[in-house]
């Protein structure tokens, strides 16, 4: 077996094809005479030319093609240095170039390989994701990070817990967990982001919480699976002193059964759950009233400006929160920004309150500047008066 550069194309029912280069150049175009031929008409007779560079790594050489030569969707000028994983596009035609391990026995005749059927289209196609090996390098831990936000007792303003939220700091990829799931559902991989997530924050903060739970996100394609279930357990074994709490996003919650089989597996492990997200779509009474949460964290929309809000809808919201209660669960405000709002909230019986008022999220690259094992008070928490 030996390392060998390829061509990979998908179309549109995602079948994968793979033109091996197994010798250089490597001429690419509508022309019989090329080495790969792209039945497209969109091509030019002779598109672009792949040759060895003196570096060591492939040379991409545009020849003056009429829809041009992209790498990464940028249209390249001349010629450009190829790495693995770069996603090419010959005007419409999209490959991404891999480095596989090929058993040179079985490789057909180069002549016999050549040619691919290509759709034609105007625009460039977006079969193959970019930045997927800085992902894969982020995911196994490379630029991944994270940060804690405090949960507070409404009244107090005491830390009763803590918000795991997932970050990253690799320098190709964005920052933003909302940009980082859009990048993992293009791949079908948000399962394996937040598993990444959930792994960092607890090997990261477990020895800053001080006897405080940590609330840790599931997203709902990894919800009640078996996996799902294996990481808990793994990271139960991981932190045994850690008091997690699982945050169940209302949307994955569509089976009682289902549901109350995994709270069960959950109490095994001794770990809590909260429905998040409370208030943002269906109010999930029945779930809430047959398999009470520990916790319940209503969503943003139902918090923001609650101060300033109708006395309808400050019923609503008191309503919902003796619900709450009666089910024997802990009602969470979130979103919380300012005092008149936390005000708002411990009017309407909310009994932990998180948000910008009381705490803004703490990064995990800022922790590492501190004293082990503290956090400081005037970075988790604000006072009555601020």
């Amino acid at each position: 077996m030996e390392d060998q550069w390829a061509l990979e194309s998908a179309g549109s029912d995602s079948k994968r094809t793979q033109f091996l280069i197994t010798q250089l150049p490597c001429q690419i175009g509508r022309a019989k005479s090329n080495d790969l031929v792209l039945a497209d008409l969109g091509l030019s007779r002779l598109h672009a030319t792949l040759a060895a560079d003196i570096t060591g790594q492939l040379r991409l050489i545009d020849e003056n093609s009429t829809n041009g030569t992209f790498v990464n969707r940028r249209r390249i000028e001349g010629y450009c240095l190829l790495k693995k994983n770069d996603i090419i596009h010959f005007a419409s035609a999209e490959f991404k170039l891999r480095l596989i391990q090929v058993d040179h026995h079985s490789v057909l005749p180069f002549d016999q390989m050549n040619t691919m059927l290509i759709a034609g289209t105007k625009n460039l196609s977006e079969y193959f994701v970019p930045n997927e090996a800085e992902f894969d390098e982020m995911i196994m831990g490379d630029g991944l990070s994270g940060a804690i936000q405090p949960i507070v007792d409404a009244k107090t303003r005491d830390i009763v817990a803590y918000e795991l939220l997932g970050r990253a700091n690799h320098p190709r990829l964005p920052q933003t967990p909302i940009e980082l799931f859009r990048l993992a559902r293009a791949m079908d991989r948000e399962a394996e982001l937040s598993l990444a997530f959930r792994e960092f924050g607890i090997r990261k903060f477990a020895s800053y919480l001080r006897g405080n739970k940590l609330f840790v996100n599931a997203h709902p394609k990894e919800m009640f699976s078996e996996v799902f279930i294996a990481s808990l357990k793994h990271l139960r074994q991981e932190a045994p002193d850690v008091q997690i709490v699982v945050e169940i996003h209302e949307s994955a919650i569509t089976n009682i059964r289902q549901l109350r089989r995994f709270v069960k597996q959950l109490d095994d492990l001794g770990i809590f759950f909260a429905y998040d997200d409370f208030g943002a779509g269906q109010a999930r009474l029945l779930e809430l009233a047959d398999v009470p949460a520990h916790f319940v964290k209503f969503d943003i929309s139902l918090i923001r400006f609650l101060d300033r809000a109708s006395p309808r809808k400050q019923q609503v919201v008191r309503d919902l929160v003796q619900m709450v209660l009666a089910a024997g669960s802990v009602p969470l405000a979130e979103g919380v920004e300012s005092k008149e709002e936390a005000n708002a909230c411990v009017a309407m019986g909310m009994q932990l309150i998180q948000g910008f008022f009381t705490g803004r999220p703490i990064l995990a690259e800022d922790l590492e500047s501190e004293d082990r094992g503290q956090i400081p008070e005037d970075r988790g928490q604000k006072t009555e008066d601020s």
